[in-house]
């Protein structure tokens, strides 16, 4: 009995796939003689298109990214380098900024202490001029120390006036160094006269806080703004007429002898630069 053989299934693919090729070539060869060709061509074109638009973008949207971020590290130093140059720039002329402003807030300093020259009570004392080197504040003491001692011509006892007006009074004195107690000092008390030569005196409590003027009667009369110069009693330790401090607050207590006063000194003691020691034949 004869047996039939049936072909491989691999062949029968074969020959199938050799057909299509064979009818898709006579096909586009058909379409190109036609002028069709292209109408085909730029149809698998599209779909190429839109099949590979998305993944392109979604390519385009990993990398660019990363793309700016080395670009930015590169140039990252550089402008490191601006920006550091920059802020040097910034300080340097902020820092001649505030030198141009404290020049001429000394050059005012300077102005204004010549003009206590003019004072009849300074006309005819020898004056020497400190710079202020350091300044020493506590609960109660408050000084300054200042460029010139006794090898200048300073003492102690000597009053010392500032921009405006009194500050203190030279309590220690070293070779070409000296110590100023100022008004404000817990030490400090000046004797002080005001409206129709009343007297008072004038005390220091403490840096920033006010002064107090003390024996003024309850009848005496006295306003807010009123300025109190020192008194120059014979012996006193102040020359008189210099200008000392103005008064802040008047208060009258009821069954009291005194009255309450507070005062501030016209002289700017918390920004001292200059000051002039004066040689005072009636200091102590």
């Amino acid at each position: 009995m004869a047996r039939t053989v049936a072909k491989p299934k691999r062949s029968r693919r074969t020959l199938t796939t050799l057909v299509v090729l064979v009818l898709l070539s006579v096909s586009i060869i058909t379409l190109s003689e036609t002028g069709r060709a292209s109408v085909l061509t730029s149809g698998v074109k599209s779909i190429a298109s839109d099949i590979y638009s998305p993944l392109r973008s979604g390519v385009n949207g990993v990398l660019d990214p990363i793309g700016r971020f080395f670009a930015g590290a590169v140039h990252y130093g550089a402008v490191e380098q601006e920006n550091e140059k920059l802020r040097a720039q910034i300080a340097a002329l902020q820092g001649q900024r505030a030198s141009t402003r404290a020049a001429q807030r000394q050059y005012s300093e300077l102005q204004r202490l010549l003009q206590l020259d003019k004072l009849p009570a300074l006309s005819s004392l020898t004056e020497v001029v400190a710079e202020v080197t350091s300044l020493t504040t506590s609960d109660f003491a408050n000084t300054v120390t200042i460029d010139k001692g006794r090898n200048d011509g300073v003492s102690i006892g000597d009053p010392v006036v500032a921009a405006g007006g009194l500050a203190g009074q030279i309590v220690l004195s070293y070779h070409h160094v000296s110590t100023v107690r100022l008004l404000t000092d817990g030490q400090s008390k000046i004797g002080v006269t005001f409206g129709r030569g009343e007297e008072a005196t004038l005390v220091g409590v403490a840096a920033g806080k006010p002064l107090q003027v003390d024996y003024v009667p309850a009848a005496t009369p006295v306003s807010v703004g009123e300025v109190l110069t020192t008194s120059g009693l014979q012996g006193g330790a102040f020359p008189p007429g210099i200008p000392v401090a103005r008064v802040t607050s008047v208060r009258t207590v009821v069954g009291a002898a005194d009255k309450q006063i507070t005062a501030e000194p016209i002289a700017d003691l918390d920004g001292l630069s200059f000051v002039e020691a004066l040689v005072w034949s009636g200091s102590s």
